[in-house]
Protein backbone atom coordinates (compact mmCIF):
# COMPACT_ATOMS: atom_id res chain seq x y z
CA UNK A 1 0.00 0.00 0.00
CA UNK A 2 1.05 3.56 -0.65
CA UNK A 3 0.24 4.31 3.27
CA UNK A 4 1.90 1.66 5.56
CA UNK A 5 -0.08 3.50 8.64
CA UNK A 6 -3.47 2.89 6.80
CA UNK A 7 -5.23 -1.14 7.19
CA UNK A 8 -6.16 -2.59 4.10
CA UNK A 9 -8.48 -6.00 4.20
CA UNK A 10 -10.69 -8.11 1.56
CA UNK A 11 -13.89 -9.93 2.37
CA UNK A 12 -15.25 -13.20 1.06
CA UNK A 13 -18.13 -15.15 1.49
CA UNK A 14 -17.35 -19.35 0.97
CA UNK A 15 -18.02 -20.66 -2.58
CA UNK A 16 -20.32 -23.60 -2.58
CA UNK A 17 -19.56 -24.91 -6.09
CA UNK A 18 -16.05 -25.95 -7.64
CA UNK A 19 -16.41 -23.45 -9.91
CA UNK A 20 -17.13 -21.02 -7.40
CA UNK A 21 -13.98 -21.60 -6.05
CA UNK A 22 -11.80 -21.00 -8.81
CA UNK A 23 -13.14 -18.10 -9.57
CA UNK A 24 -13.07 -17.04 -6.07
CA UNK A 25 -8.88 -17.91 -6.21
CA UNK A 26 -8.42 -15.74 -9.31
CA UNK A 27 -10.21 -13.13 -7.71
CA UNK A 28 -8.28 -13.49 -4.68
CA UNK A 29 -5.22 -12.91 -6.71
CA UNK A 30 -6.22 -9.99 -8.06
CA UNK A 31 -6.88 -8.31 -5.06
CA UNK A 32 -3.69 -9.33 -3.64
CA UNK A 33 -1.81 -7.31 -6.06
CA UNK A 34 -3.07 -4.19 -3.51
CA UNK A 35 -0.75 -6.01 -0.90
CA UNK A 36 -3.84 -6.31 1.67
CA UNK A 37 -2.97 -6.83 5.38
CA UNK A 38 -5.15 -10.02 5.36
CA UNK A 39 -8.23 -11.73 3.53
CA UNK A 40 -11.52 -12.38 5.82
CA UNK A 41 -13.60 -15.34 4.90
CA UNK A 42 -17.24 -15.10 6.21
CA UNK A 43 -19.46 -17.84 8.44
CA UNK A 44 -22.67 -18.67 8.02
CA UNK A 45 -25.48 -19.11 10.65
CA UNK A 46 -25.06 -21.68 13.32
CA UNK A 47 -21.72 -22.75 11.49
CA UNK A 48 -23.23 -23.78 8.51
CA UNK A 49 -20.45 -22.80 6.40
CA UNK A 50 -18.03 -24.33 8.89
CA UNK A 51 -16.20 -26.50 6.23
CA UNK A 52 -15.86 -24.16 3.13
CA UNK A 53 -15.02 -21.54 5.32
CA UNK A 54 -12.01 -23.89 7.01
CA UNK A 55 -11.19 -24.89 3.65
CA UNK A 56 -10.57 -21.81 2.03
CA UNK A 57 -8.80 -20.22 5.05
CA UNK A 58 -6.50 -23.29 5.22
CA UNK A 59 -5.90 -22.97 1.29
CA UNK A 60 -5.22 -19.30 1.57
CA UNK A 61 -3.01 -19.93 4.19
CA UNK A 62 -1.39 -22.42 2.57
CA UNK A 63 -0.52 -20.29 -0.34
CA UNK A 64 1.15 -17.41 1.87
CA UNK A 65 -1.93 -14.89 2.19
CA UNK A 66 -3.11 -14.50 5.46
CA UNK A 67 -6.68 -15.19 6.06
CA UNK A 68 -9.02 -14.88 8.91
CA UNK A 69 -11.59 -16.88 9.70
CA UNK A 70 -15.27 -15.28 10.97
CA UNK A 71 -16.17 -17.85 13.80
CA UNK A 72 -19.23 -17.98 16.43
CA UNK A 73 -20.58 -20.44 18.47
CA UNK A 74 -23.58 -20.81 16.74
CA UNK A 75 -25.21 -24.31 18.21
CA UNK A 76 -21.65 -25.73 19.12
CA UNK A 77 -20.23 -26.76 22.35
CA UNK A 78 -16.93 -25.50 23.90
CA UNK A 79 -14.60 -28.77 22.83
CA UNK A 80 -15.71 -28.84 19.05
CA UNK A 81 -15.08 -25.10 19.08
CA UNK A 82 -11.68 -25.31 20.67
CA UNK A 83 -10.96 -27.93 18.17
CA UNK A 84 -11.85 -26.00 15.43
CA UNK A 85 -9.48 -22.77 16.50
CA UNK A 86 -7.02 -25.29 17.65
CA UNK A 87 -6.95 -26.43 13.91
CA UNK A 88 -6.73 -23.02 12.65
CA UNK A 89 -3.84 -22.18 14.73
CA UNK A 90 -1.96 -25.94 13.42
CA UNK A 91 -2.38 -24.46 10.38
CA UNK A 92 -0.77 -21.02 11.00
CA UNK A 93 -3.77 -18.59 11.34
CA UNK A 94 -3.16 -15.83 13.61
CA UNK A 95 -6.05 -13.68 13.46
CA UNK A 96 -9.83 -14.05 13.89
CA UNK A 97 -13.12 -12.46 13.23
CA UNK A 98 -14.72 -13.10 16.62
CA UNK A 99 -18.85 -12.70 16.45
CA UNK A 100 -22.06 -13.70 18.23
CA UNK A 101 -23.21 -15.24 14.97
CA UNK A 102 -26.96 -16.48 14.09
CA UNK A 103 -28.58 -19.35 14.71
CA UNK A 104 -29.21 -21.27 11.28
CA UNK A 105 -33.28 -20.93 10.24
CA UNK A 106 -35.42 -23.91 11.79
CA UNK A 107 -33.78 -23.71 15.11
CA UNK A 108 -35.77 -23.20 17.94
CA UNK A 109 -35.67 -21.38 20.91
CA UNK A 110 -33.93 -24.03 22.93
CA UNK A 111 -30.16 -23.21 21.94
CA UNK A 112 -28.27 -20.55 23.72
CA UNK A 113 -26.33 -17.42 21.72
CA UNK A 114 -23.24 -17.10 22.82
CA UNK A 115 -21.88 -13.56 22.76
CA UNK A 116 -19.12 -12.31 21.04
CA UNK A 117 -17.12 -10.91 24.26
CA UNK A 118 -18.13 -14.68 25.59
CA UNK A 119 -16.46 -15.93 22.71
CA UNK A 120 -13.26 -13.49 22.55
CA UNK A 121 -12.64 -14.46 26.28
CA UNK A 122 -12.90 -17.89 25.47
CA UNK A 123 -10.48 -17.76 22.95
CA UNK A 124 -7.98 -15.52 25.41
CA UNK A 125 -8.68 -18.44 27.95
CA UNK A 126 -7.29 -21.27 25.83
CA UNK A 127 -5.00 -19.64 23.24
CA UNK A 128 -3.41 -16.38 24.96
CA UNK A 129 -2.83 -13.86 22.99
CA UNK A 130 -1.95 -16.18 19.66
CA UNK A 131 -4.63 -14.47 18.05
CA UNK A 132 -5.33 -10.97 17.02
CA UNK A 133 -9.23 -10.71 17.55
CA UNK A 134 -11.68 -8.62 15.34
CA UNK A 135 -14.88 -8.28 16.43
CA UNK A 136 -17.93 -5.84 14.79
CA UNK A 137 -19.17 -2.74 15.44
CA UNK A 138 -22.31 -1.28 14.53
CA UNK A 139 -21.79 2.83 13.55
CA UNK A 140 -26.03 2.63 12.91
CA UNK A 141 -26.57 0.86 15.89
CA UNK A 142 -26.93 -3.38 15.72
CA UNK A 143 -30.81 -4.05 15.37
CA UNK A 144 -31.33 -5.50 18.55
CA UNK A 145 -29.71 -3.07 20.68
CA UNK A 146 -31.79 -1.35 23.37
CA UNK A 147 -30.14 2.40 23.15
CA UNK A 148 -27.23 3.45 21.42
CA UNK A 149 -25.19 3.94 24.70
CA UNK A 150 -25.96 -0.04 25.13
CA UNK A 151 -24.25 -0.93 21.97
CA UNK A 152 -21.12 1.33 22.48
CA UNK A 153 -20.79 -0.11 26.59
CA UNK A 154 -21.42 -3.87 25.02
CA UNK A 155 -18.34 -3.09 22.23
CA UNK A 156 -16.69 -1.58 25.03
CA UNK A 157 -17.17 -5.40 26.63
CA UNK A 158 -15.91 -6.72 23.38
CA UNK A 159 -12.76 -4.85 23.94
CA UNK A 160 -12.21 -4.81 27.83
CA UNK A 161 -12.62 -9.28 26.84
CA UNK A 162 -9.67 -8.92 24.87
CA UNK A 163 -10.38 -7.81 21.49
CA UNK A 164 -7.90 -6.09 19.65
CA UNK A 165 -9.64 -3.94 16.90
CA UNK A 166 -13.00 -3.87 15.11
CA UNK A 167 -14.44 -4.08 11.54
CA UNK A 168 -17.80 -1.92 11.39
CA UNK A 169 -21.29 -2.47 9.63
CA UNK A 170 -21.00 -1.21 6.22
CA UNK A 171 -22.81 2.54 6.20
CA UNK A 172 -23.53 5.60 3.68
CA UNK A 173 -23.25 8.44 5.94
CA UNK A 174 -19.93 9.11 6.55
CA UNK A 175 -21.02 11.31 9.71
CA UNK A 176 -22.79 8.27 11.09
CA UNK A 177 -19.19 6.55 11.76
CA UNK A 178 -17.32 10.04 13.14
CA UNK A 179 -19.99 10.51 15.54
CA UNK A 180 -19.47 6.68 16.95
CA UNK A 181 -16.22 6.74 17.06
CA UNK A 182 -16.27 10.13 19.37
CA UNK A 183 -19.01 8.28 21.67
CA UNK A 184 -16.63 5.10 21.90
CA UNK A 185 -14.00 7.64 22.19
CA UNK A 186 -15.65 8.78 25.27
CA UNK A 187 -16.80 5.37 26.41
CA UNK A 188 -13.17 4.82 26.72
CA UNK A 189 -12.60 2.49 24.06
CA UNK A 190 -8.89 3.71 22.63
CA UNK A 191 -8.73 0.69 20.37
CA UNK A 192 -9.26 1.04 16.06
CA UNK A 193 -12.46 0.94 14.56
CA UNK A 194 -12.19 -0.15 11.01
CA UNK A 195 -14.83 1.09 8.14
CA UNK A 196 -16.80 -1.64 6.56
CA UNK A 197 -16.96 -0.54 3.26
CA UNK A 198 -19.66 -1.72 0.84
CA UNK A 199 -19.47 -1.06 -3.12
CA UNK A 200 -22.77 -0.90 -4.90
CA UNK A 201 -23.15 -3.57 -7.28
CA UNK A 202 -26.59 -4.58 -7.52
CA UNK A 203 -29.20 -1.72 -6.39
CA UNK A 204 -32.23 -5.08 -5.30
CA UNK A 205 -29.21 -6.92 -3.12
CA UNK A 206 -27.99 -4.03 -1.57
CA UNK A 207 -31.70 -3.32 -0.55
CA UNK A 208 -32.08 -6.81 0.89
CA UNK A 209 -29.06 -6.71 2.68
CA UNK A 210 -29.66 -3.89 4.43
CA UNK A 211 -33.11 -4.02 4.72
CA UNK A 212 -31.97 -7.59 7.07
CA UNK A 213 -28.70 -6.31 8.40
CA UNK A 214 -30.27 -3.02 9.61
CA UNK A 215 -27.58 -0.68 7.65
CA UNK A 216 -29.27 2.83 6.70
CA UNK A 217 -29.35 3.24 3.22
CA UNK A 218 -29.94 7.53 2.96
CA UNK A 219 -34.03 8.30 0.97
CA UNK A 220 -31.31 10.23 -1.09
CA UNK A 221 -29.08 7.39 -2.29
CA UNK A 222 -32.02 4.76 -2.90
CA UNK A 223 -33.67 7.41 -5.21
CA UNK A 224 -30.66 8.18 -6.87
CA UNK A 225 -30.04 4.05 -7.37
CA UNK A 226 -33.67 3.56 -8.17
CA UNK A 227 -33.05 6.16 -11.03
CA UNK A 228 -30.70 3.71 -12.91
CA UNK A 229 -33.38 0.77 -13.20
CA UNK A 230 -31.34 -1.80 -14.93
CA UNK A 231 -28.83 0.23 -16.33
CA UNK A 232 -26.42 -2.06 -14.13
CA UNK A 233 -22.78 -0.33 -15.98
CA UNK A 234 -24.06 3.99 -15.17
CA UNK A 235 -25.36 2.12 -11.76
CA UNK A 236 -22.05 0.67 -11.05
CA UNK A 237 -20.48 3.95 -12.49
CA UNK A 238 -22.32 6.06 -10.07
CA UNK A 239 -21.41 3.38 -7.05
CA UNK A 240 -17.58 3.80 -7.54
CA UNK A 241 -17.61 7.46 -7.70
CA UNK A 242 -19.80 7.43 -4.63
CA UNK A 243 -18.10 4.68 -2.56
CA UNK A 244 -14.40 6.47 -3.43
CA UNK A 245 -15.44 9.83 -2.01
CA UNK A 246 -17.09 8.23 1.30
CA UNK A 247 -13.55 6.06 1.64
CA UNK A 248 -12.08 9.60 0.73
CA UNK A 249 -13.78 11.62 3.56
CA UNK A 250 -12.73 8.62 5.68
CA UNK A 251 -9.26 8.45 5.16
CA UNK A 252 -9.30 12.51 5.50
CA UNK A 253 -10.55 12.08 8.95
CA UNK A 254 -8.06 9.28 10.86
CA UNK A 255 -10.12 6.14 9.72
CA UNK A 256 -7.32 3.90 10.57
CA UNK A 257 -7.88 1.81 7.44
CA UNK A 258 -10.57 0.13 5.59
CA UNK A 259 -12.48 -3.45 4.90
CA UNK A 260 -14.29 -3.97 1.85
CA UNK A 261 -16.98 -6.22 1.73
CA UNK A 262 -15.85 -7.75 -2.18
CA UNK A 263 -19.27 -10.01 -3.05
CA UNK A 264 -16.47 -12.41 -4.40
CA UNK A 265 -15.71 -10.04 -7.09
CA UNK A 266 -12.76 -7.92 -8.11
CA UNK A 267 -14.54 -5.13 -8.95
CA UNK A 268 -15.81 -2.23 -8.19
CA UNK A 269 -13.68 -3.14 -5.02
CA UNK A 270 -10.36 -3.12 -7.00
CA UNK A 271 -11.22 0.32 -9.25
CA UNK A 272 -12.12 2.21 -5.74
CA UNK A 273 -8.55 1.44 -4.20
CA UNK A 274 -7.27 2.30 -6.99
CA UNK A 275 -9.13 5.73 -7.00
CA UNK A 276 -7.73 6.09 -3.41
CA UNK A 277 -4.01 5.33 -4.45
CA UNK A 278 -4.05 2.14 -2.32
CA UNK A 279 -1.42 0.65 -4.70
CA UNK A 280 1.89 -1.17 -3.27
CA UNK A 281 4.85 0.44 -3.09
CA UNK A 282 7.22 -0.41 -6.08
Amino acid sequence: MSDSQLRLSFEFFPAKTAEGKEKLIKVRDELNFFNPDFFSVTYGAGGSTRDNTKGLVTKFKADGISTAPHLSFGGDDDDSIKQLIQEYKDAGVDRIVALRGDMPSGVGGGMQLVYANELVAFIRKHFGEHFHLEVAAYPEIHPQAKSYSDDVRYLKGKFDAGANSAITQYFFNPDAYFFFIDQCHKAGITQPIFPGIMPIINYKNLIRFSDACGAEIPRWLRKALENYGDDEASLKAFGVELISELCETLLENDAPGLHFYTMNQTEPTAQIVRNLGLIPVE
